[in-house]
């Protein structure tokens, strides 16, 4: 078989002295998120892929982060004659222009990259109908030289880019059902990070409805790592009681609080070393710059807001890109949205977010809800209640 996917590693060539634990990285997720049969070869430049269903596999090869280019390659000798019969024979014959681009990473073959290009070109002219167009061509023939052959290729898929999932360690999400925190999660993976996500599930205020739509989501974000894990939060306790203890306005401010005690305490006994969320500064009042260092204050760990910079198209536009946007907008409520009171506080005064929180015990109240979390980690079946 001479049909090959090949894999351009982007971002990992850089990282000279780490390059192959993050292509040892990256070839685990590989393994862990494709379910075909192949066979991979790999060097510090490349990565390919020995398959009998290479248009398929490269579909989902461009959810893998630390890819940044995938093509269906073939591998010939050597030799011109092998070369440029591949060449021409896998040319589309509905283009009308090209461009012949050689890389030599064999640096002792004989002829010059511009040389061969412009031989390859001339006969390609010489069989065809075909016109050359160095600036805008229908079609681009590239030719990479190595030691061991020849890849010729003539289209590329983009991949994900950024790095391999895990090899920044592990983060903790704060997974709502909103449209930000699946994006916020999305591009801490792209970072390397190894991201499992945390719920907050307070029923009978929240319905199933709106705790399989996270199941959704984070089976969404799942395809990206194949190593998410759903943590369920039981919050109706903590909920009621400051319901019943704290003042209307300041409601959300020390809801979010507990939220962040509850998130960092966990975090540390899965191991992860950051927490993330997708909060975007003056989105809503609990995002302004004073409740952003109210709500803070509870946690020491290092909080990650990916999305804070990002207007609310912007966001969007990302969330329909990886596939959460519909599953976002499904009218069904989380504990964040159900007790909204019609005028939040947008400049909480830390003082006064204490005292509120002295009604009651909820340090009693937070051990008992991480005690009870409930974990997911098959994303597989359709009705999701039952794991639970």
């Amino acid at each position: 078989m001479n049909e090959l996917i090949m894999i351009k590693y982007g971002e990992l060539t850089t990282k000279k002295d780490n390059r192959k634990q993050f292509i040892k990285i990256l070839t685990q997720n590989i393994e862990r998120l494709i379910e075909e049969k192949y066979e991979i070869i790999k060097d510090n430049s490349r990565m390919y892929i020995k398959c009998d269903d290479a248009i398929n596999i490269s579909k989902k090869l461009q959810k893998i982060f630390g890819i940044h280019g995938i093509s269906i390659v073939y591998k010939v000798n050597n030799n011109f004659d092998d070369v440029s019969q591949k060449a021409l024979s896998i040319m589309d014959k509905t283009k009308k222009t090209f461009k012949v681009v050689t890389k030599r990473a064999d640096k002792d073959f004989e002829i010059s990259s511009m040389d061969y290009s412009r031989k390859i070109g001339g006969l390609i002219l010489k069989n065809s109908e075909y016109k050359v167009d160095v600036h805008n061509p229908d079609i681009i023939l590239n030719i990479e030289i190595r030691k061991e052959g020849t890849y010729i290729y003539t289209d590329e898929l983009k991949g994900a880019g950024g790095y391999p999932v895990g090899v920044q360690g592990k983060g903790l999400l704060m997974l709502s059902g909103g449209i930000d925190s699946p994006v916020a999660g999305y591009l801490a993976m792209k970072r390397g990070v190894n991201v499992e996500c945390i719920y907050f599930d307070s029923p009978p205020h929240t319905s199933v409805e709106a705790k399989n739509k996270v199941k959704k989501l984070a089976k969404i974000i799942n395809e990206y790592s194949g190593l998410v894990k759903l943590h369920i939060v039981p919050f109706t306790k903590i909920q009621e009681e400051i319901y019943k203890n704290c003042p209307d306005n300041y409601m959300i401010t020390i809801m979010r609080r507990m939220m962040y005690r509850i998130t960092e305490k966990y975090a540390k006994k899965i191991k992860a070393k950051i927490i993330i969320n997708g909060e975007s500064i003056g989105q809503v009042a609990s995002q302004t710059l004073d409740s952003i260092a109210c709500i803070n204050e509870v946690t020491n760990m290092p909080v990650i807001r990916p999305v804070a910079t990002y207007d609310k198209l912007e966001i969007i536009d990302i969330a329909k890109k990886i596939d959460t946007y519909e599953t976002s907008i499904l009218p069904y409520e989380d504990c964040c949205t159900i007790f909204v009171p019609k005028h939040p506080v947008i400049k909480p005064e830390l003082i006064k977010a204490k005292e509120y929180e002295k009604a009651f015990d909820y340090e009693k109240l937070i051990e008992e809800s991480i005690e009870n979390i409930k974990v997911i980690t098959d994303f597989k079946e359709d009705k999701f209640e039952d794991l639970l």
